[in-house]
């Protein structure tokens, strides 16, 4: 079997990722071309399907060997890998969401600390507040995302804040009130999103529950 036919590995998929990324950032892709080559990167099987997403990007190919090792050229350090750029809390007081290609859903009745840390890439990220158990009234989430969608549905009456978050060639939207805080939970986030989404929204048929004076 040649070395083009070889599986590849999630771990490299997102390698990949990151290594488009940053032809972005020097100016090689436009959004457009990325998103483009993200989809075929993540649908790719073998090494040779995934090579094809940076065939034309100079110092970037992936070399096609059967070692592991010498599979990717190495990666200069910049302010998108070398660093995050969300708040770190501490263990005792925070809880960690995790995401890596994948779907990360919490709902009903999980308990919510005064202070989280979201960290993505490339996922589709749902906390859903409606039915959560709160210990704050105020809850501050730290993001660091890469390519993902994240969602906050929260209550009628809570507020969210996104002005904290900086995006790169992402998205912001909040859908809800930003305060002040008016009912049992107001959601600030801080932190950095890239190439993805973040939404703070009301549950589904709020609208219309509202109208109907319900």
């Amino acid at each position: 079997m040649e070395a083009r036919d070889l599986r590849v590995s999630d771990a490299e998929k997102e390698h990949v990722g990151q290594l488009l990324q940053r032809a972005v950032g020097q100016g090689m892709l436009s959004l457009g071309e990325f998103t483009e080559r993200m989809d075929t990167a993540l649908a790719a099987k073998t090494r040779g399907e995934l090579n094809s997403v940076l065939a034309d990007l100079p110092g970037m190919q992936v070399a096609e060997q059967p070692s592991a090792p010498d599979r990717y050229p190495p990666m200069r350090p910049d302010r998108t890998t070398a660093q995050s750029h969300a708040p770190h809390w501490p263990a005792s007081q925070s809880d960690v969401v995790k995401g890596t290609m994948s779907t990360v859903t919490r709902k009903g009745p999980w308990h919510v600390p005064p202070r989280m840390s979201l960290q993505s890439k490339m996922s589709t990220i749902t906390l859903d507040f409606t039915q959560a158990v709160m210990s704050t009234q105020v809850v501050e989430i730290a993001i660091d995302d890469y390519c993902s969608s994240v969602t906050l549905v929260v209550p009628p009456e809570a507020t969210v804040d996104l002005n904290g978050v900086e995006t790169v060639g992402a998205s912001a939207s909040n859908k809800v009130r930003t305060g002040p805080p008016i009912g049992r939970l107001h959601v600030v986030v801080r932190g950095r999103v890239r190439f993805g989404s973040i939404t703070a929204k009301h549950p589904l048929g709020t609208s219309l529950r509202r109208m109907l004076g319900h």
